[in-house]
């Protein structure tokens, strides 16, 4: 499992190549380290490749490695949704297209893909995977690569987090260096690229819908009274609140039919509660919809059955 820790700001090219240690010569395993998330989220905020601009043999920084991201896809396409607690993981595949010269899957290579939101020149929060990904060959040319990234919303995110975030790969090949014992580090010898903005994604957070239509039997032509409420994780908090002032649907499915219509639309309260009344007709289920919004999946209520006498 990925070493996880809060990840700070270093400027400057050489500094955050020192502190990118591959993470099996750390710890001799196949672990991800936190190292490994500086380095992306140097990559993130720089706006640019810090090693670009002037040649290795210039700066003594590490050179361009022809590496390419693409194909990135996170979530199978789908928003990321997540509760309040607990872990979330979700698949992320890309294909890295490389030069002939260039394995992706040696053990000297270190290779991620993360996501970030905010600007690239100032993110304000960074996700990864507890596991590096995997890569296989599929041609002289052509890697194609699959990972998870492993979110936990009571220790990361926060509710302005609930909004689109970018992808970041990239590539180190230490060409046989160890930043790890070596005291005096020839950066000409390591290769480096990114990618930044390669595909989006969504975090939304989770939501929550009741319903109840009392009373229930009920007579014909008499009043049913239809209550819930509508939530959503609050992770500033780590608790549910009710989502305030939203268009609910109330649906009703008469008994033995397999289809709802939509009966009207209501708003919730400011606390995301929710209340209306419909006149008895024929024995059914009642439900409320919610479509969703950009920062919450839409959710529908379970049916519940009202017996009309």
């Amino acid at each position: 499992m990925r070493i996880r820790a809060t990840v700070a700001a270093v400027t400057g090219a050489l500094a955050l190549s020192a502190f990118a240690v591959p993470a099996a010569q750390a710890t001799g395993s196949d672990t991800h380290n936190p190292v490994d998330t500086l380095k992306a989220l140097h990559a993130a905020t720089s706006g640019k490749s810090a090693f670009t601009g002037s040649t290795a043999a210039d700066t003594g920084t590490p050179y361009a490695l022809d590496a390419k991201f693409g194909s990135v896809k996170i979530n199978n396409g789908f928003p990321i949704v997540a509760r309040t607690g607990g872990k979330v993981t979700v698949p992320v595949t890309f294909k890295v297209t490389h030069g002939a010269g260039v394995d992706v899957t040696a053990g000297d290579t270190e290779l991620d893909l993360v996501i970030y939101r905010g600007s690239s020149a100032n993110p304000a929060n960074i996700l990864v995977g507890d596991d590096w990904p995997t890569c296989t060959n599929t041609s002289a040319t052509v890697a194609s690569c699959k990972g998870a990234l492993d979110i936990y919303p009571g220790e990361e995110l926060t509710n302005a987090d609930a909004t689109t975030w970018k992808a970041l790969g990239y590539v180190i090949d230490w060409n046989d260096v160890d930043p790890y014992t070596d005291d005096d580090i020839d950066w000409t010898k390591v290769g480096y690229a990114e990618g930044d903005a390669l595909a989006t994604t969504k975090l939304q957070r989770f939501s929550t819908l009741t319903v109840n239509a009392a009373p229930e039997p009920v007579k014909k032509g008499k009043t049913i009274t239809v209550t819930g409420k509508l939530a959503r994780a609050n992770w500033d908090d780590g608790a549910y609140h009710g989502y305030s002032t939203q268009p609910v649907k109330l649906q009703f499915r008469k008994k033995g039919s397999t289809t709802y219509s939509t009966v009207k639309t209501i708003k919730t309260s400011t606390t995301g509660a929710l209340k209306t009344t419909v006149k008895a007709s024929v024995d059914g289920y009642y439900r409320f919809v919610f479509a969703g919004t950009s920062t919450t999946p839409a959710v529908n209520a379970a049916g519940d059955f009202v017996d009309v006498k």
